[in-house]
C-alpha cells in the first residue's frame, strides 16, 4: 500500500473503525535514518492502533528504525517481505527476502532486541519457482525459530521478473489452502491471511481457517467496509457510523491540517470512495476529483461535495 496508507488515510480509516489493526505504507529502513522522520513517521494519536511497516534487511538498520518507531508511538513494527516491485528488488527487502530466510531471521531477532513490542512478518507464500508449500513452511519455521510469532500471509506467490507489481497481485493464483495448511501445522503462530478478500462475508468464511484477515485496496477503494468491522469482529454492541457522520467527524482534522499547510486533496482523495455503491457517490467523487485540488480549497469543498451525495441519494429515495 505504498503512497496509499498515509497518515491522512488511516486517521480516515479510523473514523470508521475503533479497533482494526492499521498498517502504515512500507517505509524504507534509509528513509527513516536519513530521510524526514515527521514526515515519514508523524502520525495523529487517534490513528491508534497502528503499525509501522518497514522494507529493510540490514540488521542493525532495522533495529535503529524500530527504536526511532518507538518514539513516534506506533504499536508494533512489521517487516515487509512480500512486495514484489523493482524497486525494493533494487534494495535487496521485500519479497525477495523470501529467499533468504536466514536472513530475514536476523532482522527479526535485531529488531526483537530493540523493542518489547510486537514484531510481525508480512509475507507470499513464494516466490518465482520457489512456492512449493515447504519451501512457505521453510521459510516460516526459520523466522519463527528468530522469535517471531506473528505472520501475515499473502496467499498468491510473487514472480520478481516478468510482472509488475499491479500483475503480482492479480495473475498468480491465489492459493488459500497453503496459509489454511499452514495454520493448521503451526497452531502455536498467530497467522493471517491476506490477498483478493474483498468484503466481511469473505474474511468471516477465512477466520474458520486462520487467525485473523487483512484486508488492503478493496477496504481503500470501498471504505465503509470498515464500519461493520467492530460489530462484526470486535464485539461491539453500536451501529456503524453512517457517512455522512463519518464526513462531519472528518471536517475539524481537514481544517487544523488546510491550517498547518497541509493541501485539500491530499486528504480527500483517501476519501473518494466512501459512498461506494449508494447513490450520490459519482456527484460526491466528481466534486472532489474536480474542485479539491485547486490552491486555496478548503472545508466547504468537502461540505458541498456531502451535499450533493445526499441530494443523490435523497432524489432516488424519493
Amino acid at each position: 500500500m505504498m503512497d496509499w496508507t498515509d497518515r491522512h488515510c488511516r486517521y480516515f480509516h479510523r473514523r470508521l473503525s475503533r479497533h482494526a489493526v492499521l498498517y502504515t505504507e512500507m517505509v524504507t529502513t534509509g528513509a527513516v535514518l536519513h530521510g524526514d522522520r515527521d514526515r515519514l513517521l508523524g502520525r495523529h494519536t487517534a490513528e491508534q492502533p497502528v503499525v509501522l511497516q518497514l522494507g529493510g534487511s540490514d540488521p542493525a538498520d532495522l533495529a535503529e528504525a524500530v527504536r526511532i518507531g518507538e518514539g513516534y508511538g506506533y504499536d508494533g513494527f512489521n517487516l515487509n517481505c512480500g512486495c514484489p516491485s523493482d524497486r525494493v528488488q533494487r534494495g535487496t527487502f521485500g519479497a525477495c527476502l523470501m529467499g533468504e530466510p536466514e536472513l530475514v531471521a536476523g532482522g527479526i531477532a535485531a529488531m526483537r532486541r530493540a523493542t518489547a513490542l510486537p514484531v510481525t512478518v508480512k509475507c507470499r507464500i513464494g516466490i518465482d519457482d520457489r512456492d512449493a508449500y515447504e519451501d512457505l513452511r521453510r521459510f516460516v519455521d526459520i523466522v519463527a525459530n528468530a522469535g517471531c510469532g506473528h505472520f501475515i500471509v499473502h496467499a498468491r506467490k510473487a514472480w520478481l521478473q516478468g510482472l509488475s507489481p499491479k500483475q503480482n497481485r492479480e495473475v498468480p493464483p491465489l492459493r488459500y489452502a497453503d496459509v489454511h495448511r499452514l495454520k493448521a501445522e503451526r497452531p502455536d503462530l498467530r497467522i493471517d491471511i491476506n490477498g483478493g478478500i474483498l468484503d466481511l462475508d469473505a474474511a468471516a468464511a477465512q477466520t474458520a481457517h486462520v487467525d485473523g484477515v487483512m484486508i488492503g485496496r478493496a477496504a481503500y477503494q470501498n471504505p465503509y467496509i470498515l464500519s461493520e468491522v467492530d460489530r462484526r469482529f470486535c464485539g461491539e454492541a453500536i451501529s456503524p457510523p453512517a457517512r455522512e457522520a463519518v464526513v462531519e467527524a472528518m471536517l475539524p482534522y481537514i481544517a487544523a491540517e488546510l491550517a498547518a499547510g497541509t493541501r485539500l486533496s491530499a486528504i480527500t482523495r483517501h476519501m473518494l470512495g466512501l459512498f461506494q455503491g449508494r447513490p450520490g457517490a459519482r456527484a460526491w467523487r466528481r466534486h472532489l476529483s474536480e474542485n479539491a485540488h485547486h490552491p486555496g480549497a478548503g472545508v466547504d469543498v468537502v461540505t458541498d461535495a456531502l451535499a450533493k451525495a445526499v441530494r443523490g441519494h435523497d432524489r432516488l429515495a424519493a
